[in-house]
């Protein structure tokens, strides 16, 4: 049996760290924040412990056939309930909350370490996916250009938009144009979403493209699309 004192040091642990990446996430506005990183780390502990010590009265009696491991095992299934929620199917088919889901998976997998008292391992992986989340992305931001906008989605009447016009008011921003493409969702609108790419190691002023784009004659809608 597994002493009390020693099941709520694992809670409270599991807790702790659990925070630590919450405040991370929390810090973003992400939907998954500080308590619900917590909580998964929490439960995650705590069927650990429910495996480990919660079947000692039965499973040694004759004619019981029982695998407390597998409460433990349906924890890193059952995730995925959760991550799930945290993904965002956004417009113009981006895909964002994929790094929430995978760090909520990561924080039940640090609970079940910390509920089997292997705390030196929860504790490293926890600096570990810290730093992921909180040094790894200026790097790539930086390297891959990951977070510049790479489309401009324009709403506007049938026919209205010139783009040779939108070229030259892009062109004055530092602000290429890769390709073009244009729906027509019903009669009386076109739909034209240009992707972008900068002329200029020099970052375009955002609300001014905004601003000149909306000038244009016809233009209803207009927005920035980010990676």
């Amino acid at each position: 049996m597994i002493a009390l004192t020693d099941i709520l040091i694992r809670l409270g642990l599991a807790a702790l760290l659990g925070s630590i990446v919450g405040l991370e996430r929390q810090r973003h506005d992400w939907a998954a924040g500080l308590r619900t990183h917590m909580l998964v780390c929490v439960g995650s502990a705590l069927a650990m412990i429910v495996s480990m010590d919660g079947f000692g009265d039965v499973i040694n009696k004759p004619g019981v056939g029982l695998d407390p491991s597998r409460v433990a095992a349906q924890v890193i299934s059952g995730i995925g309930f959760l991550g799930a929620g945290t993904i965002l199917f956004m417009k113009s088919e981006i895909v964002k909350g994929l790094t929430t889901a995978a760090g909520l998976w990561t924080v039940a997998a640090i609970g079940l370490a910390v509920g089997g008292g292997l705390y030196i391992p929860a504790a490293a992986t926890t600096l570990i996916v810290f730093i992921i989340l909180a040094a790894i992305k200026p790097i790539e931001r930086k390297i891959f250009d990951r977070n510049k906008y790479t489309a401009i989605n324009l709403e506007a009447g049938k026919s209205q938009v010139d783009i040779k016009t939108v070229q030259e008011i892009l062109g004055k921003h530092l602000i290429g144009i890769k390709e073009v493409r244009i729906t027509s969702p019903d009669n009386d609108t076109d739909r034209i979403r240009i992707a972008i790419q900068k002329t200029s190691s020099k970052d375009p002023e955002s609300l001014a493209v905004l601003q000149d784009l909306q000038k244009l004659n016809g233009v209803n809608v207009v927005e920035f699309v980010t990676q």
